[in-house]
């Protein structure tokens, strides 16, 4: 397991080579400076200078990136072009609000998916089949945005339960912090656990058919447990893993969700800094999201080891 993870670190640091690599690239073809798009048109020549020697653009492209890389190593980000405070800072200060709504939201999905798509697998090609298979396709097919301002024009708007936007942090009023999420994480959690029901059913449907689940069935084995102990559980491996990837595509900010809530979320944080040019805070961005997606997938593929006995890393090459 060690030599496993060992190895698994080896390749994200290769991935995350990569990655800041083509962001850098990809960030020097855009047009425009980000220097005059911070200062605007009318700061005096003195003051662009000065700016522009203290963020290294001054210098060749590969010597701005591997002063970049060398800070990044070191948890340097940078500094934003736009406010003047240290990338991580940023990223820090934004990080509970996405932590929250990221959270809320995959429990709304798994609240969804598993006792939908249970069902549905086990009643197949029946009226609550149906339902379920109708209620997915609307959640993958409804955009956030319209979802979004559906549930503020109803809890907000009309009954008034609910505050249509904003963020209060957790440590300041846990209350209100909890009625703000609400709405957030419905929006968000729909589209998930829509793509989350469709695994479900097609995963316990795999497992209904499998040889250990009949002779359960023929000892004389309780219906309530052999859907808990044979097929849920193995019906779990292939929905951690489509519930992995929703997870890190929800850390890394749902940008539509976010500002339609007025959430400040890491999202609503790399959508600035692609508007304004800021290229620090861009690049710390991505390479968050990066990093989330790498460290959640180790995560994952570590479950399995406890979800499913017969999978081991222990002698893996």
């Amino acid at each position: 397991m060690t030599r496993y993870v060992l190895r698994r670190l080896l390749q994200s640091v290769a991935v995350l080579l990569g990655v800041s690599i083509l962001v850098f690239a990809i960030i020097q073809l855009v047009p425009g400076d980000p220097i005059r798009a911070a200062l605007g048109q009318q700061a005096d020549p003195e003051t662009y200078a000065a700016l522009r020697e203290r963020a290294g653009l001054d210098d060749p492209v590969p010597l701005q990136f591997v002063n970049w890389l060398a800070g990044a190593a070191t948890g340097d980000l940078g500094v934003s072009f736009r406010t003047g405070e240290t990338v991580l800072s940023q990223i820090l200060a934004r990080t509970p609000a996405t932590l929250s709504l990221a959270g809320a939201a995959i429990v709304v999905a798994l609240l969804i998916a598993i006792p939908l798509g249970t069902i549905s697998a086990l009643h197949p090609r029946s009226p609550v089949d149906w339902f379920a298979s109708l209620s997915s396709q609307a959640g993958l097919s409804v955009p956030d945005f319209w979802l979004g301002i559906l549930l503020i024009l109803l809890f907000a708007g009309t009954l008034g339960w609910l505050p249509s936007s904003g963020y209060t942090p957790f440590t300041e009023d846990p209350v209100d912090w909890a009625r703000h999420l609400i709405l957030p994480a419905i929006t968000a959690g729909v589209s998930s656990g829509s793509i989350l029901t469709r695994f479900v059913r097609s995963s316990v449907l795999e497992s209904l058919g499998q040889d250990h689940v009949r002779t359960a069935r023929a000892k004389g084995m309780r219906a309530r447990d052999v859907l808990t102990w044979h097929v849920l559980r193995n019906a779990l491996v292939p929905l951690v893993t489509v519930a992995g990837v929703q997870l890190a595509y929800l850390l890394s900010g749902v940008v539509v969700v976010e500002y339609v809530f007025a959430w400040p979320g890491l999202g609503q944080l790399a959508f600035q800094a692609v508007e304004s040019r800021d290229y620090p805070l861009l690049q710390g961005t991505v390479l968050l999201f990066a990093v989330i997606f790498l460290v959640v997938n180790l995560v994952v593929d570590l479950a399995y080891a406890r979800l499913d006995p017969r999978i081991s890393y222990r002698s893996a090459r």
